[in-house]
């Protein structure tokens, strides 16, 4: 018998199939037992009858528990009453490792029990849909940036240099020289787009932040594009396109997986481009009116970012934030010099910030000031600033969070359920 995946079972029905899987559930019913078996790529009613089998087979089934991996063989029926549509009438079974006190069992558990379970956990119903979305997350942000001409550029994960400020970052020995986890691929983006106009990177950046928020992780997944010649305007565009790009993918890919994990699709239905502008004095102005102690200045903290987007149903751009509050390579707006062409992107539904980006400063002598000024090592910087005397040009971009992204396209509270196996302030396995 061939070797099917329960994906592609409808394209054999009336045949006989070979599944190899997990016990997800089982219940028998006098001489009847019912088994639900996963394979990864879904869950299918297999059907062991006694009277069909041979009581060597029958008595194997006797064995069964929760997580056995099983081979099993039989013929492909439709059936409208099971799950899926079909169901598989066995003619064999045999168990290829046995699951003895399985811990993560149909009653609840605690957070930190499953959480200590996470290699576990991901076989469940619901972990399983998030990281399948996941998947589909990350394929259309590659898909967006290669169809529109982008080169990849990988960024070290070894830095000589802070991109996000010095106090969230990971310090290591490198060889006897003091080196960096990445907070960001973006320093290495710019001269990446002086050579290629247009490019990203895309993988994990660390920030030793000492938070336990329901938004922070230690370890995580960024996509960074850069363009030259790009605006702040034109970068938030971009930008716009992407999101909603990323969105669409997800609602005609991933409609099963959001089903499981009871996301109102509706919420992503509605977003639509062009997405609202606020500029941060406007924000600021917002803020106070819904009650905030918010001086003009400030930096926006979650629930800032919660009721500056609770009027809108699709993301926010708040842009040209004050430079005092910005990274040091951020461009001043030449119209105000006190602000920065920046922008962030908040997420409708309390998510919070998912992008961050700019116009990047492109005179040398600003940035060689920018550096003193935040009392960063010159001589850590010196390549990043030969991208300004060696034809230096406007150029843009942004960063945008993959597991922020995630929470709030799969609706999930918190965001240790985004990632397979999340870094927190407080843990550090499995």
């Amino acid at each position: 018998m061939p070797h099917t995946y329960i994906s592609d079972i409808s394209s054999h029905a009336g045949q006989n199939v070979e599944l190899r899987g997990w016990v997800y559930n089982w219940r028998s019913s006098g001489k009847l037992k019912f088994i639900l078996l996963r394979d990864g790529t879904g869950v299918i009613q297999c059907v062991l009858s006694k009277k069909e089998v041979s009581d060597a087979v029958w008595q194997e089934a006797e064995k069964l528990s929760q997580e056995t991996s099983l081979i099993l063989r039989g013929k492909v029926n439709k059936d409208d009453r099971a799950p899926g549509g079909y169901e598989i009438w066995l003619s064999d079974l045999q168990i290829v490792g046995a699951s003895e006190d399985y811990p993560i069992t149909p009653k609840e558990h605690g957070d930190a029990f499953l959480l200590d379970h996470r290699h576990l956990w991901i076989r469940s119903k619901k972990q399983h849909a998030i990281l399948r979305v996941r998947h589909q997350i990350i394929k259309a942000i590659r898909d967006f940036f290669d169809e529109r001409g982008f080169t990849l550029i990988d960024a070290p994960i070894f830095t000589p240099a802070a991109a996000e400020g010095t106090t969230t970052l990971f310090e290591t020995d490198y060889f006897g020289e003091k080196a960096y986890l990445s907070q960001s691929g973006q320093l290495y983006m710019e001269p990446g787009c002086a050579a290629f106009g247009k490019v990203y990177c895309f993988g994990p950046t660390f920030r030793a932040e000492k938070s336990k928020t329901r938004k922070h992780l230690t370890e995580f997944w960024m996509v960074e594009p850069e363009v030259a010649f790009m605006t702040l305007d034109e970068v938030m565009v971009l930008a716009e396109d992407f999101l909603c790009s990323v969105i669409e993918r997800v609602l005609d890919r991933c409609r099963p997986e959001l089903e499981a994990i009871e996301r109102d699709v509706s919420r992503l239905e509605s977003i639509k481009k062009p997405f609202p502008r606020i500029h941060y004095r406007d924000a600021a102005k917002l803020l106070q009116g819904k009650g905030f102690e918010f001086t003009y200045g400030e930096d926006f903290g979650a629930p800032h970012e919660e009721a500056i987007a609770a009027d809108y149903d699709c993301p926010v751009i708040v842009h040209r934030f004050p430079a005092a509050i910005k990274a040091f390579y951020m461009k001043p707006d030449p119209e105000d010099p006190s602000l920065s062409l920046s922008m962030d992107i908040l997420a409708p539904e309390g998510f919070g910030e998912i992008v961050g980006g700019s116009q990047r400063e492109d005179d040398l002598s600003a940035l060689e000031a920018k550096i003193r000024e935040h009392n960063l090592p010159m001589d850590a910087f010196g390549w990043y600033l030969d991208v300004r005397r060696y034809g230096s040009c406007p150029h843009s971009g942004f960063g945008l969070g993959l597991e922020r992204t995630v929470a709030w396209i799969c609706g999930l509270h918190h965001i240790r359920e985004t990632i397979p196996f999340p870094r927190l302030m407080y843990r550090l396995k499995p």
